[in-house]
């Protein structure tokens, strides 16, 4: 039980992820990107997979700098596709055109340059799966279970996203919230910068 509480207060706390997920409801995506969650989902099932039969031997802690570094250049990147999109209304169907919907990948390559993602899978992988006894095929049926739950996460937050986003009728309201969440995912771009820093002198 301790594995899914720890889990899920880790994965439904803000983070870059769940920042896109709100932004896509925003912008009226929501239906449009279940391939972003699916694919944010198979990136926690892979870490799982990976980390949960091969332990901590495959990605040691002085490797999360680099992976913090990789995660930082890819958030800045799609904080900056995010704060440059136009949004247009139509106005017969009053709904929202985007310029462009996440993808599957967008989804895969966030989550898995993630160091956030790597956090909750390490812990788990090598100290919470061996004390609760999980291994062999249980491990993979857990990881599938953590990892809906993953992809639930950005989905519950594109969710929210829209519910807010049906009450914005005027577009340039829209473009302002676009480039708002756009200038947060940089933020978090320039925290996940500061990590790779500061690991690289701890190493």
């Amino acid at each position: 039980m301790e594995i899914f509480l720890y889990t899920f207060g880790v994965m439904y706390s803000p983070g870059p992820v769940n920042f896109m997920g709100m932004n896509a409801g925003l912008t009226g995506q929501f239906k449009k990107t279940i391939g972003f969650f699916i694919g944010v989902g198979c990136a926690m099932l892979t870490l799982f997979i990976f980390l949960g039969y091969a332990g901590e031997a495959i990605i040691t802690h002085k490797y999360l700098p680099y992976i913090s570094l990789l995660g930082s250049l890819y958030t800045f990147y799609l904080s900056f596709k995010m704060a440059t999109s136009n949004i247009q209304l139509n106005e017969k169907e009053t709904n929202i055109t985007p310029n462009k919907n996440l993808t599957f990948w967008n989804g895969f390559l966030i989550q898995a340059l993630n160091p956030k993602g790597i956090l909750v899978v390490l812990p788990v992988t090598t100290i919470m799966y061996p004390a609760a006894h999980i291994t062999g095929q249980m491990i993979f049926l857990v990881s599938v279970l953590i990892s809906i739950g993953g992809a639930g996460a950005p989905g519950l937050y594109s969710l929210f996203g829209e519910i807010i986003g049906k009450q914005i009728k005027n577009a340039s309201w829209i473009n302002q919230l676009n480039k708002f969440m756009g200038a947060i995912l940089a933020i978090v771009a320039i925290f996940m910068a500061y990590d790779f820093f500061v690991g690289i002198n701890l190493i």
